[in-house]
């Protein structure tokens, strides 16, 4: 990954990017980013690229059918196909292996690779077929846009998941200016730096502790490991999301926000406001607003809200721990619901409140096993043995270069940028000098983020499995 990592950054994204600049023709322009997507997709699934073409291309066929005759049998077929495919790649080992331990049965569990990004990329082409039944956005004739929509490759295998009609009109036609291209850059290099600086120096003292059991650590260790990794699936995940979001703009696109400083939250619902905005909005749209939302009363609002969560836990990975971290999110949301003390509370308390449902919710998403996710909360409540045993397990990760990363990690998980943006309203000089600094900062950290990654330092992305 480290290898590949490097290729993309040095030699694939200039490539593309300056072939990109220098055409002339848009219509070259999309077949060359088609192109790149899909040799891109192929250096790790050179099968699986078969698989992604097929569905692009079933969904445009079911989209022109419903635009033609017989909507609702073609949007049912659709959606019949879509699943069908998440399930199989995704989900048949974990269902037919959760049968076994139910019935005692020994069927065997066939192991099917898992193609990155399909539950990304399946959801864009589900969102496309269910819009155009909906007359929300129009029907795409040309397959290859629809291709180049689904297969693009700065968001293909970690999102944020568009919808077609967001990026139908610069698919067809967009302008790009140095500015633009200048802004996307820099947007990259720091969600590059986010993820190769933070997440992943987070990610050494997660997996340390994690991995090192929970029986070897006290609640000082335990809540370490807990906040590192809470951590480093932001920086982790954003990190991308800011990457992703930064080449789209290289490249004339412009992807909406997937995060919005969802550390500040002072209820599970403002959380689910803020953390991975277009899976959220996705299962808002397609989902809880089809079953009611909240027409039928607060109850149902609630059930609506679990039925949600449960699929989202789902959506994450195909084992019953991620299903639970879904459903402690719910039964939160649900209880959000009825008690309107929470959110009355101080706001500090509230944000208190939040981040401990969110720290320990991650603990059970990072945890393998119920015994380990359990095991690991029970000991930052309960154990405080401060043996030497325990403390060289904490206190061996507690070195001053992750001390300062982890400072600054908490820093930047408060929404400081906005200072900035107030900065900037002030002063045209100001306002300038702002920008040049921003530029020179993004450059260093590049350079940083190649040392780093030329030295080995790299972890695939957390929502790559996904």
């Amino acid at each position: 990954m480290t290898f590949s990592s490097l290729v993309f950054i040095c030699i694939f994204l200039p490539i593309v990017f300056l072939l990109h600049t220098f055409i002339p023709s848009l219509k070259i322009k999309n077949f060359l980013l088609i192109i790149a997507s899909l040799l891109f997709y192929a250096f790790g699934e050179p099968v699986y690229v078969l698989l992604m073409i097929f569905s692009a291309f079933m969904n445009y066929l079911f989209a022109l059918m419903i635009n033609k005759s017989k909507p609702k049998l073609f949007l049912v077929l659709a959606i019949i196909l879509n699943i069908g495919i998440l399930f199989i790649f995704k989900y048949t080992g974990f269902f037919v292996q959760s049968f076994n331990n139910i019935f005692n049965l020994g069927i065997p569990v066939p192991h099917i690779a898992l193609p990155i990004g399909i539950s990304f990329f399946t959801f864009q082409a589900m969102s496309y077929v269910i819009d155009v039944y909906r007359k929300e956005t129009n029907v795409q004739k040309d397959f290859f846009k629809v291709l180049l929509y689904i297969s693009f490759f700065p968001q293909l295998i970690a999102g944020p998941i568009v919808k077609y009609k967001d990026i139908e009109k610069e698919i067809n036609d967009r302008n790009i200016n140095i500015d633009e291209m200048a802004l996307g850059l820099r947007r990259f290099i720091f969600g590059l730096a986010k993820k190769v600086l933070i997440a992943n120096t987070m990610a050494i003292c997660a997996d340390a502790i994690f991995d090192g059991g929970y029986i070897n650590v006290n609640a000082i260790g335990a809540w370490l490991g807990a906040i590192a990794y809470t951590l480093q699936i932001y920086f982790d995940f954003s990190g991308y999301s800011d990457m992703a979001i930064g080449m789209g703009r290289m490249f004339g696109f412009h992807f909406k926000e997937n995060f919005d400083f969802p550390y500040v939250s002072t209820t599970i619902k403002e959380f689910w406001r803020r953390w991975h905005i277009s899976l959220s909005s996705w299962f808002k749209d397609y989902v809880y607003i089809p079953l009611g939302g909240n027409r039928k009363g607060a109850f149902r609002a609630g059930l609506n809200k679990l039925i949600v969560f449960f699929l989202c836990g789902l959506w994450h990975g195909a084992s019953w721990t991620f299903v639970v971290w879904g459903l402690f999110h719910g039964f939160f949301s649900f209880l959000e619901e009825f008690v309107s003390g929470i959110k009355k509370m101080p706001r500090i308390i509230g944000h208190i409140y939040t981040m401990l449902v969110v720290t320990i919710s991650f603990v059970i998403f990072r945890a393998e096993t119920f015994t380990e996710a359990f095991g690991m909360i029970k000991t930052m409540f309960t154990n405080f043995n401060t043996s030497p045993a325990y403390a060289n397990v904490y206190m061996s990760q507690l070195n001053p270069f992750f001390i300062t990363i982890l400072v600054i990690g908490i820093i930047m998980s408060a929404p400081i940028m906005k200072l900035v943006k107030i900065i900037r309203n002030d002063e045209k000089d100001e306002h300038k000098l702002i920008q040049i600094s921003l530029y020179i900062i993004a450059f260093i950290l590049l350079a940083w983020c190649l040392v780093r990654l030329s030295g080995g330092s790299y972890n695939p992305f957390i929502y790559f499995r996904f």
